[in-house]
């Protein structure tokens, strides 16, 4: 029974959050006239979920390693709950970034719920659900973008958060039910190095976010910034007794290349998945989303059966089949529908994947810090896949843009040839 509620309380959590952090996309030009914004105003109703979402999920898998993954989790999933009903109330613009942050500070569960599910679940039940709970990523952010249109065309845009409450509050008391952490070993929390990859992490995603809005040279000097903060990070880390992320670990070839892999595929998936909602009409966008969401969800068993490094490879060949397909057919709905079957199964194979390569090379007392770094990468990976679909299709041509999407694939499966042919499983 305690398994059950583990499993159920953190997919749950998983989904909600993942599903929070895209519901908003669709909702932009309403939010620019609601409260009298610029569009570039309004994307940082995206923009402050996100880099939330980047300092909170590094420092509260850590945290989670240190004092148990339960209860850091009931953190992150009240601070879920405050900034949705923010959100849903807010009178103005400031308030509802506000509640956007607050939520985005949630992101946090992510790195948890792998500690958490590790914990609770047998060794042969294990893959299967690490397998599910990384593919909740990839799945609660297509609902998010297949739910937004119809609630803002019957309710508006505020009832884009009740429905993400009541998720919110119930992965809460399915928190609050699961036993406390026994072998919780305390410790004291990096806090130079919280800081410096907090403030690292929020320049590369600010930047990454804002390329399109911000001049050549303020991008570049962000970028620039970014840079030395993840030096001094690095230096600290390398230094302090008790690191916040000790880099010897994703120094190793299996996490460093993993890692990798997550960016670069991330990128070529999401900027596709970004790129479907202007390729139909408004009312079409959740029948051409579905097919790709069915097949997420019906590839993402398979992926333990593959092994991980076959999973990603088939993944990221998927995603070049689905970009290729675009490239030459995306007028018609079942054309994006046909693509989106392939799209969708690789998303599904390769994110489960990564979960699996990711908690198989450390130990359990760091699974909350590498799975928060790799949730990093995948939040890295989509921003950069959004900001180049947006890059790419400026003059109003898709082709172009999914023949860079199809390279990117390319690019992916390339790296992932150097992915370990077998990682031990660390218990």
């Amino acid at each position: 029974m305690a398994t059950r509620i583990t499993v159920g309380a953190v997919l749950l959590a998983a989904f909600s959050v993942s599903t929070a952090q895209t519901v908003v996309i669709a909702a932009l030009p309403a939010f620019a006239r609601e409260f009298g914004v610029s569009g570039t105003t309004a994307a940082w109703a995206l923009t402050a979920f996100m880099l939330a979402a980047a300092v909170a999920t590094p420092i509260a898998g850590r945290l989670g390693d240190l004092f148990g993954y339960r209860r850091i989790a009931l953190v992150c999933l009240g601070f879920f709950v405050v900034g949705l009903v923010l959100c849903a109330l807010a009178g103005s613009f400031p308030l509802l970034l506000a509640g956007r942050a607050l939520s985005g500070l949630a992101a946090g569960v992510f790195p948890l719920a792998f500690g958490l599910v590790r914990r609770a679940a047998s060794r042969e039940r294990l893959p299967g659900l690490i397998a599910l709970l990384s593919a909740m990523f990839g799945i609660g952010g297509a609902a998010g973008m297949l739910v937004a249109g119809p609630l803002l065309d019957s309710f508006g845009a505020d009832w884009l958060f009740w429905p993400l409450l009541v998720l919110g509050v119930v992965a809460l008391v399915l928190m609050m039910l699961i036993p406390a952490d026994e072998s919780a070993v305390g410790g004291q929390v990096d806090l130079a190095g919280a800081a410096l990859l907090g403030c690292a992490l929020v320049a590369l995603l600010l930047g990454i976010s804002q390329a399109k809005a911000w001049p050549a040279g303020a991008t570049m000097g962000i970028f620039v910034v970014a840079a030395a903060f993840f030096a001094g990070f690095a230096a600290v880390e390398l230094r302090v007794r008790g690191p916040l992320v000790d880099l010897r670990v994703l120094g190793r070839r299996a996490m460093a290349v993993t890692n990798l892999a997550t960016v670069v595929v991330g990128a070529a998936m999401f900027g596709v998945v970004t790129l479907i909602p202007h390729l139909v009409a408004q009312d079409r966008i959740a029948v051409a989303l579905v097919p790709m969401v069915v097949t997420m969800l019906a590839a993402t068993p398979l992926a333990p059966r593959l092994g991980g490094r076959l999973s990603v490879r088939v993944g990221a060949a998927l995603g070049i089949f689905s970009c290729v397909a675009l490239v030459f057919a995306h007028d018609e709905l079942w054309q994006i529908c046909v693509a989106g079957l392939l799209l969708g199964a690789g998303y599904g194979l390769s994110f489960a994947a990564f979960g699996t390569l990711v908690v198989d090379a450390v130990e359990p007392d760091q699974t909350g810090v590498a799975t928060g770094v790799n949730t990093i990468a995948r939040t890295a990976g989509g921003a950069i896949g959004a900001q180049l679909a947006a890059v790419l299709v400026v003059g109003g041509s898709y082709g172009p843009a999914f023949t860079v999407f199809a390279l990117t694939a390319l690019v992916a499966l390339a790296v992932t040839a150097a992915l370990p042919r077998h990682v031990p499983v660390a218990v």
